[in-house]
């Protein structure tokens, strides 16, 4: 049985109208729909907090946000299995991301089909070597009823670097995309690395290797009108 699942982050002129786009998904297809909004999950809407953080760094409160919000929404539906839309061109970007940041955590397994860590429900990306153009492609030709405008906000976040850096690749090598994944699948990892040991956030009880997630230390500044509080690296892996 399949149940779509959607997360309104509260974003006037890009996520409004999306969901009205996987509201009438619901009908083509005939399955459920179940939509979690930012402001009944945190009380905050994206647009709210642009206004407190600006543009630099608004994608990173989005990110926690969004993954958190998903298992929320899955385990409402108790789902056994989240299946997200991640594409080859979105999987490249995270791997180089991650060594750009040195996030060692992440990086190893950023590309693997399916990821499931500690208490959380485990997720798959079916489209990990499929390209962004060829699923746009297939939508367009067959006439599927599909939402592609990029958020308001991505134009300053730090995933542009790397899709930018990316593009530039592809035009020298056009097999960039896919050797870099290749390339994450093939990392390994000296025995005496050091991950992050996970355990379950103390005020909400999310899965984190700290004492408080990412999600409640971000909502914190919020909250206390500290809104740089959290962002940037709070933990490494050496």
């Amino acid at each position: 049985n399949l149940t779509l699942l959607s997360v309104g982050e509260g974003i006037t002129g890009y996520r409004d109208d999306s969901l009205e786009t996987v509201k009438r998904n619901e009908v083509q297809y005939g399955l459920p729909l179940r939509i979690v909004s930012y402001k009944e999950l945190y009380g905050w809407t994206m647009d709210e907090i642009v206004r407190e953080v600006g543009r630099k760094n608004n994608c990173t409160f989005c990110g926690v946000f969004r993954r958190q919000a998903l298992d929320r929404g899955a385990a409402l539906e108790k789902v056994d299995r989240i299946v997200t839309g991640h594409n080859a061109d979105d999987i490249a970007e995270t791997v180089v991301m991650n060594i750009l940041r040195g996030d060692v955590a992440r990086l190893q397994r950023c590309t693997a089909v399916t990821t499931s860590g500690g208490e959380t429900i485990p997720r798959s990306k079916p489209f990990k070597y499929t390209y962004e153009k060829e699923i746009v492609m297939y939508a367009y030709f067959k006439k599927l009823d599909y939402f592609s405008t990029e958020c308001i906000y991505s134009p300053n976040a730090y995933r542009g670097h790397a899709r930018a850096f990316l593009k530039d690749l592809e035009s020298i090598r056009s097999t960039s995309i896919i050797d870099i994944i290749h390339s994450g699948d093939s990392l390994a990892f000296r025995k005496n690395v050091k991950f992050p040991t996970l355990g379950t956030c103390s005020q909400c009880g999310y899965i984190s290797s700290q004492t408080l997630c990412k999600a409640c230390v971000l909502l914190q500044g919020l909250n206390k009108g500290l809104p740089r509080l959290a962002v940037g690296k709070t933990n490494t892996s050496k």
